[in-house]
Parts: C-alpha cells; sequence; structure tokens
C-alpha cells in the first residue's frame, strides 16, 4: 500500500506526492515512485472535475498522472506546488493543456508506449467488420442459418487507408501489408515517413476516401481534426466500405456517422472512442447492428499498461528532481485542450 485512508484522510510518508486520476497504475510505477521520495494517491476514473481539484488542493500535488477523467483549469491550479502533468498514454484531448502552458507546467505523454496494442485492436476490429463477424454471430444465434447465401469479402487485396502515421499507424501499416493489404495513408505531417516504409501517401483526404475498403482514424483531436470525418466525407466512401477509430471520439461526427450506417452509406463501423466518455445511453448509434463499440480500450493491455505507467512516472520523476521536461514528449498549446 502506498497510502493509508483514516475517515476519508490519506496520509502520505514521502517527501513528494502525486495524483492518479483513476484508482490503480502499474505496481512497478509505484514502486518506482515510492523508490524516488514519492507518495502516490489516486482519484476514481470520471469524477467530476471539481472532485479532482478538491482532491489536489488537500493533498497539495507536486505531479499529476492522468488516466481518465477532464483535466481542466480548476484542477492544474488547485496545487501550488504542481510541476507536471504527466499522461498515462499519449491522448491529451482531456487536459487542458493551455492552462498548464500559463503556468509553466509541462504536460508530457508516455510516447510509443501503446502502440502495437493499439495497432492490434485495430487490426482486429477492421477483420471482424470485413468478415461480418458480429452479424452473422447474431443471425446463428437467432436460430438462423445463412450459410446458402452469405459469400463474404477478403481480406487480401483490400486496401485500409490510413489517416495519421504516427507510432500507431506505423504498426497498423506493417500489420496491414503483412495481412495483405494495400496500404494508404494521409498524413499532412509527415508524408515523407509513409513513402520511406512504402507506403502511397497521398495528400487529400477527400481524394483517397473513394478508393479504400477499411478508413482507420490514427490522428489527434485537434482544432483542425475535430469532424474530420462528416457526412460529406463519409459519402465520398464505397457503399462496401468499413471504418475504424482508435484515436479520438470527436475526429468522427457520430450523428452523421449514424445516419450514413442506418441509410446505408458505408457498409460498417468501429468505434473504440466517443466525443463523450462514456458515451450516452441513448445514442443512436446502439440501434445499428452494424456498428461494434469498445470502451476505448485499444491501448489498455497488461503490456501497454505497464509501459504507460513507468513512462509516466519517469516523466514526473525527472520533472520533479529538476529536470527539463523530455521535449519529445512534451504536448503544446497548439493541440486541442480540454
Amino acid at each position: 500500500m502506498t497510502h493509508d485512508i483514516i475517515q476519508g484522510v490519506e496520509h502520505g510518508t514521502r517527501g513528494r506526492r502525486i495524483l492518479v486520476s483513476h484508482n490503480k497504475i502499474a505496481e512497478k510505477a509505484i514502486r518506482l515512485l515510492n523508490q524516488h521520495d514519492i507518495d502516490v494517491f489516486f482519484s476514481p476514473p470520471y469524477d467530476p472535475s471539481d472532485v479532482v481539484a478538491k482532491r489536489a488542493a488537500e493533498l497539495e500535488i507536486d505531479g499529476l498522472m492522468v488516466r481518465q477523467g477532464r483535466i481542466n483549469a480548476e484542477v492544474i491550479a488547485a496545487s501550488p506546488k504542481l510541476k507536471v502533468i504527466a499522461k498515462h498514454g499519449v491522448g491529451v484531448d482531456n487536459v487542458d493543456i493551455a492552462a498548464a502552458a500559463k503556468l509553466g507546467i509541462p504536460v508530457l505523454r508516455a510516447m510509443g508506449s501503446n502502440s502495437r496494442a493499439v495497432a492490434e485492436h485495430t487490426i482486429a476490429l477492421a477483420l471482424s467488420l470485413i468478415k461480418e463477424v458480429l452479424p452473422l454471430d447474431r443471425a446463428v444465434k437467432r436460430g438462423e442459418w445463412p450459410k446458402p447465401t452469405f459469400t463474404g469479402k477478403d481480406v487480401l487485396g483490400a486496401t485500409i487507408g490510413l489517416i495519421g502515421y504516427g507510432g500507431i499507424g506505423r504498426e497498423t501499416a506493417r500489420m496491414a501489408e503483412a495481412l495483405g493489404m494495400e496500404v494508404v495513408v494521409h498524413d499532412p505531417f509527415a508524408p515523407e515517413a509513409a513513402e520511406a516504409d512504402g507506403f502511397v501517401s497521398i495528400g487529400d483526404i477527400d481524394a483517397m476516401l473513394p478508393s479504400v475498403d477499411v478508413l482507420s482514424i490514427h490522428c489527434p483531436l485537434t482544432a483542425t481534426t475535430r469532424n474530420l470525418i462528416d457526412a460529406r466525407r463519409l459519402g465520398l466512401m464505397k457503399k462496401s466500405a468499413v471504418l475504424v477509430n482508435t484515436a479520438r471520439g470527436g475526429i468522427i461526427n457520430e450523428a452523421d456517422l449514424a445516419r450514413a450506417l442506418a441509410g446505408g452509406t458505408i457498409a460498417g463501423a468501429a468505434l473504440d472512442s466517443f466525443a463523450t466518455e462514456p458515451p450516452p445511453a441513448d445514442s443512436p448509434l446502439w440501434t445499428l447492428e452494424t456498428l461494434i463499440a469498445t470502451p476505448h480500450i485499444g491501448g489498455v493491455t497488461y503490456g501497454s499498461a505497464d509501459a504507460m505507467a513507468v513512462i509516466a512516472a519517469q516523466h514526473i520523476i525527472s520533472v520533479l528532481d529538476g529536470n527539463p521536461p523530455d521535449q519529445r514528449s512534451i504536448a503544446t498549446p497548439t493541440e486541442l485542450s480540454a
């Protein structure tokens, strides 16, 4: 145990304190932090920001490790001792980066920690859609036997279009290529990276969409990527095409996607992230049998969870020890804030 709880009051024994916006992280990360004179405290996932802010203020935390929930300006300003925010992962759309920057507090990401895991989940979702696994499963369980009328789609020779070619996009491309898929990439910030790996780079999303059998999202949520995939762009895709999003909710306009699926504009979609998390129980998406939904767990495997926690812990330790933040990992205010 890293702390004791007595009538709701937590007592640490070390010289420095951090708060984790979740109820757990990997034990090896806790041990590492403890070894560097840092106590670890927890705030349940998706607690309201004002509750997290109150805990941060009461504990006078030196660092914040972000897993889930909104880390807004109130949370960031709550402790005058706060010196570093580290993301347990790579997406920072739930952190007000601009507010942190105003206070001179770096926001650091665990770069590369979950690339393989998310890519695996992407391919698993894409294959499930292409092979129509869920509709067939439901049909058989209803007592139907669609074998006489069913003809499946081939993965070999299918084209997958990737929007974004960072660590996750690159891993996804390699796996797709190994399955015999043709890979095309749109990434305006690194077009040469895909070409260097032997893949086709396309500068215009609209030009790419009509050719893809699978569209897979791997870009961050920013002011320019919000609602990037809307009704107009969905209308440019093949009726037989499917869409996978293991990046961030908000990149796809969910209302437009629901209408596109209901109307047969595209054949199916798989979402691991949503504009609001947890998503509303009355979402029109839930009525659609051509949708697969998972609860933003693409990067949550035993291996990646350990890596995310340890890298985040190392960022915190380094900054609290007086070192400059790792420039490759720092999130800038140009990225979308919470």
